[in-house]
């Protein structure tokens, strides 16, 4: 039994966890900063870390309770590296060092991006990470940050296909409900208004999707966009001001339907144009936008049967220090320690190889 501690702090939800080898949640604490963020009408760094800095001893004694465990019985500590908000990282980063030391236990710096693919793994049997019939994997790595596709072989090389070229599919959804007045976080108000829509009664663009008229750019084919979304939206809803349409509930439903629908195509048309070519033989769909009930629907209904999806339960899309704390232990069995001086990162490195396999 290899118990790892795991710290999270990357944006507005201070974690914590501790997880037995790399699958057995035993306990995982998220303390939210929505109600914080909410009348700034997104995420302020500088009050992230404030909020991580009051919640984070609590969250992780909390985890601790409620696995049943102390520091005594930890093999590592994990954290969370980036990318993410300096600020807020540097709280989780610095608070995992002093219990590492303190406690003269491993630290772990783990790399957000790869712990929300592996959130997906969580709660199951891990062999299926070593059998050859799982590869290639594909995942489609889709939150408030990044919107991206990586490709994993079988021996754990890896190599990012495409990433958004602007704004990220959850980034979209967010400023999508603020022009609508739906309020913070958007994503899922923006999913709660959609419910009772009609996501074709409006048409809004899928860039970069090849059904605009114009040729797609090479370089751009496995590339997303989501800005022009978001300004057809702004034009759309300057129109409805105009007209009057505005104030009707309806128009709002299907207005968020089928701007939803819009994201949410990209996404998934961006997928299968991956397995067009490449023999990708498993989907992993990550991050916090991974929880919309839209893409998972569509996600199960036009992958092809040869393909196996897997989604994180939600819990673990969002985020959470349980990812973190599993991808972790690979990382710990391969004595692939971090130095206590390590820093923290805001943008996503090149990836080239993934630890879990």
């Amino acid at each position: 039994m290899s118990l790892i501690l795991s710290i999270e702090s990357s944006c507005d939800e201070t974690a914590a966890a501790v997880v037995d080898s790399g699958s057995k949640v035993l306990a995982s604490v998220v303390a939210s900063q929505i109600a914080k963020h909410a009348v700034h009408g997104g995420v302020v760094p500088e009050l992230a870390a404030r909020e991580h800095l009051k919640a984070v001893i609590p969250v992780t004694e909390s985890a601790l309770r409620e696995a049943g465990v102390t520091l005594k019985d930890i093999s590592a500590v994990a954290v969370t590296q980036g990318p993410g908000l300096i600020p807020a990282l540097l709280v989780g980063m610095n608070f995992a060092k002093g219990i590492a030391q303190a406690n003269k236990l491993p630290l772990i710096g783990v790399n957000h991006f790869l712990a929300h693919i592996y959130g997906a793994f969580l709660d199951s049997d891990l062999s299926v990470l070593q059998q050859p019939e799982t590869y290639p994997l594909l995942a489609l790595v889709v939150s408030g940050g990044h919107t991206s596709l990586l490709l994993i072989d079988s021996d754990g090389s890896a190599r990012q296909l495409g990433c958004t070229i602007d704004d990220a599919a959850g980034e979209a959804l967010d400023k999508g409900a603020k022009l609508l007045d739906l309020g913070y976080p958007g994503g899922p108000i923006m999913q709660n208004t959609a419910e009772n829509g009609d996501p074709e009664r409006f048409d809004f663009p899928r860039p970069l999707t090849g059904g605009a008229g114009r040729a797609l750019a090479p370089e751009n084919l496995y590339n997303f966009s989501f800005s022009g979304i978001k300004t057809a939206l702004l034009y759309h809803v300057r129109k409805a001001e105009e007209s009057g349409e505005r104030n009707d509930a309806q128009w709002l439903s299907d207005t968020a339907a089928s701007f939803q629908r819009a994201v949410v195509d990209v996404l998934v048309k961006k997928t299968l144009t991956v397995l067009k070519n490449y023999p990708v033989k498993t989907v992993v769909v990550a991050g916090g936008v991974a929880c919309n009930a839209e893409l998972r629907r569509m996600m199960a209904e036009r992958l092809p049967r040869r393909v196996t999806l897997r989604t994180a339960p939600p819990k673990y899309c969002t985020d959470n220090a349980a990812m973190v704390g599993g991808i972790a232990w690979h990382h710990y069995r391969k004595q692939d320690f971090s130095p206590l001086d390590i820093d923290s990162f805001a943008r996503l490195p090149q990836i080239v190889k993934v630890p879990f396999i």
